[in-house]
Order: C-alpha cells, then sequence, then structure tokens
C-alpha cells in the first residue's frame, strides 16, 4: 500500500527494520520523556523489536508484520502503528473465535485477518502512535483510514485493534470502526505512604485477611526479591524462564514466548522489567515479571516450580502494590481477567477494543452483539465495584 495525500505518504512495513530506533522513541508513548501519552513499554522499538528479532512475532507463529508508517514529504515519521496479519486468535486476550466459527459456518472466510496490538499482552497503550511535532488528530485520523485501506486491499474479513487508549478509539470509532469492551482490575494509589497506608484504607475484615493471607505465603521460610537492571544476570532469566514454561504448558499448552526474548529484552530494556523472585533455600522457586512504565507498573507473566498457599497472590498482587506505592507510580495492571484481584485491592475498569469488519453481513452480526455486550460489561463493573474491598464513606 502507497497512498499519498499533498500532506503525508502512507506504507507498510513487513518488520520493525523500517524504523530506526531514534525515531520510533518519538512517537507516543514509545520512550520516557515524550509529552503527552505516558511510557508505555511495550510500544518501545526494544520490546516490539526483540518480539520478531526472537522469532516470537513470523510468519511461521502467525504474526506477520504489517506496521504502517506515516511520513510527511521530507521523509520524516509522522505516526505509525504496530500491525500484524495473522492466522489464528491466539496470544490477543480480547476473544473472537465464536465469530470466526459463524463466519466459516456461513461459507465465510475469516483468517488471515489484521490484528493491531502488542503480541501477548493484554495491556491498555497507545495503538495509533502519533509522531512528535505531528497534528494528533491528524495523524490518528490518517492511521485510521489507512488500517480501513490496508484491510480492503488485502482483502482480509476484518481488523482488530485491541487494549487501545480513549483517544484512539475515537478516531477510530469517527473512521467507523465497532466499539467492544471489556474488563480488567487494576490499582491505583491514592497516594499512599506505604503498603500499611494502603491497607488502612480497606475494611477491617479485609485488611485483616489480607494481612493473614501475606503472612501465609512466605510461612515456609520463602523470601521475596526485587529484580531489576544490572540484576537481571541470565542465570535469573534462566530461572524465570523455567517457571515460564511450567506455567505456560500447563496454562495453554504451548508458551508464546522463548528464551531468547528475555535475553533480548534483559540487554536492551533491562531499566523497565521489575522481576519479583521468590526463594526458598538458596534457590529462586517463583516469579512473576512486570514492565515499569511512565506512570504505572504492568504484571505480565507468572510461574513456580514450588506450590505454596497464596504464594502468586504475593508475588503477582501484593509485591507489585508495594513497589508501586514506594516507587510513586499511579497504578498496577495486574493483567487480563481475575476477579479474584477485587479482594486485593484491585478495582474494575473498561478496556476497549475497536474492530472493523469488510463483510456486511458479519459486520451487522457482530454490532448487534457487541450492543448487548457492552451493556453486559457494564452492569458487571456496576455489581463488582459493590464488592470493593475499600472503607465506604460515611
Amino acid at each position: 500500500m502507497h497512498d499519498t495525500t499533498p500532506a503525508a505518504t502512507l506504507t507498510v512495513a513487513p518488520s520493525l527494520d523500517a524504523f530506526t530506533a531514534e525515531e520510533w522513541a518519538g512517537l507516543s508513548g514509545a520512550a520516557r520523556g515524550n509529552e503527552g501519552v505516558p511510557y508505555n513499554p511495550f510500544v518501545s522499538h526494544a520490546f516490539l523489536k526483540s518480539l520478531e528479532e526472537s522469532g516470537c512475532t513470523t510468519r511461521e507463529t502467525g504474526w506477520l508484520g504489517q506496521h504502517l508508517r506515516l511520513e510527511d514529504a521530507s521523509g520524516a515519521l509522522l505516526g505509525a502503528v504496530p500491525c500484524y496479519l495473522k492466522s489464528h486468535s491466539q496470544g490477543e486476550y480480547v476473544f473472537d473465535h465464536g465469530w470466526a466459527d459463524a463466519f466459516e459456518r456461513a461459507g465465510g472466510r475469516y483468517y488471515p485477518k489484521l490484528q493491531v496490538s502488542v503480541p501477548f499482552t493484554p495491556a491498555t497503550g497507545p495503538r495509533l502512535l502519533v509522531g512528535r511535532g505531528a497534528n494528533p488528530r491528524a495523524a490518528r485520523q490518517a492511521l485510521a483510514e489507512g488500517l480501513k485501506t490496508l484491510t480492503d486491499r488485502l482483502g482480509v474479513s476484518s481488523l482488530h485493534v485491541t487494549f487501545a487508549r480513549e483517544e484512539d478509539v475515537t478516531a477510530l470509532e469517527a473512521a467507523g470502526f465497532l466499539m467492544r469492551t471489556d474488563q480488567q482490575f487494576h490499582f491505583f494509589n491514592e497516594g499512599y505512604t506505604s503498603y500499611d497506608d494502603f491497607l488502612a484504607s480497606l475494611a477491617s475484615r479485609k485488611r485483616k485477611a489480607l494481612r493473614k493471607e501475606r503472612r501465609a505465603a512466605c510461612e515456609a521460610g520463602i523470601e521475596i526479591d526485587w529484580l531489576t537492571g544490572s540484576d537481571l544476570t541470565e542465570a535469573v532469566w534462566d530461572d524465570f524462564f523455567a517457571f515460564y514454561m511450567d506455567t505456560g504448558s500447563r496454562k495453554w499448552g504451548r508458551p508464546y514466548l522463548n528464551r531468547r526474548f528475555f535475553s533480548l529484552i534483559g540487554e536492551r530494556m533491562a531499566g523497565d522489567i521489575l522481576l519479583v523472585m521468590a526463594r526458598r533455600g538458596g534457590r529462586y522457586i517463583a516469579g512473576a515479571i512486570n514492565f515499569i512504565g511512565g506512570d504505572a507498573l504492568y504484571g505480565r507473566n507468572w510461574g513456580c516450580v514450588e506450590h505454596h498457599p497464596f504464594l502468586h497472590f504475593e508475588v503477582c498482587y501484593h509485591q507489585a502494590i508495594q513497589f508501586a506505592i514506594e516507587t510513586g507510580l499511579k497504578r498496577v495492571e495486574a493483567g487480563a481477567q481475575g476477579e479474584h484481584k477485587l479482594a486485593r485491592g484491585y478495582l474494575p475498569v473498561i478496556t476497549r477494543s475497536a474492530h472493523y469488519i469488510a463483510h456486511p453481513g458479519l459486520r451487522r452480526a457482530i454490532a448487534d452483539y457487541l450492543a448487548r455486550e457492552r451493556e453486559d460489561v457494564e452492569t458487571m463493573g456496576e455489581i463488582l465495584a459493590e464488592h470493593s474491598p475499600y472503607r465506604k464513606e460515611a
């Protein structure tokens, strides 16, 4: 695709090699210090390039790059979109298997499809990335229209923009995309000075339960380490990868990330990574990987080689809250699903995605389904909010 307007040109690139690390760092949310959108490590050049270079996102794995590049007449980058041509719906966390099944039963061909996302990462972030100095509204509009044009020219069934920020959703909706909502649980740091200060904001019964749970998690002589930066040695990655493979093999059957990926992000963005590792008897037995953004801590993968009561909650949720409070981060996003997070201080939050469906009949059916689904998600959020663990105001 090669669209030209008096102001800009839009092209498609099969890999991040079409962008220098320096120019990508000028995109909204892709590097620390950019104005407007807080840094999101998942849209950094280092993270996305590591996925490609390690072989996690390739044609063979069903993630073929179709990244959009918007540039002005001088070649300066005005915007970009991380986009993939996909032969399946794995690793997305916004489920469309039912749509695929229905369309194919009706004689249609759902795959391949286009996916705008950070692979294997259910975290909200920028999707229509705006270049430094570009007009944000105009750039997002051009990128949204470019995505529709790409879908039509490739002749694929659909394009899906998942876990998008509100300003991207607004541009996509204006371009005719269908809106979808879902729900996650996030912790919000209300200026707490310590973990105990956070506990004091909870109802008495909830506060006592969490204290008891945290004590029980470490009763077997378990100690917790925070590892970041130069702490992230290859030996540490070996340990964590063993945990990741154990959990991934049992939960999904085929883990998405390989060992080389972890080495690459350890080389390129170690300061943006927090490993919370549980140690017993002189060796690590469990751990969780988190990514440190400009205003949030993003919890991702967890695994263990020994099972202890409540250790998962301690490593993934309590330690993340404690780290966010101690480092002044505004919130913790602990990944997809999990109503059990509510009792541990995480509140229901709406997440958003946008969908361009090329086939008129499929589009009508999905639009009707999404209208009902949005109502259900809103209702469930209201019900869950009523069960908040926080003290009720008098």
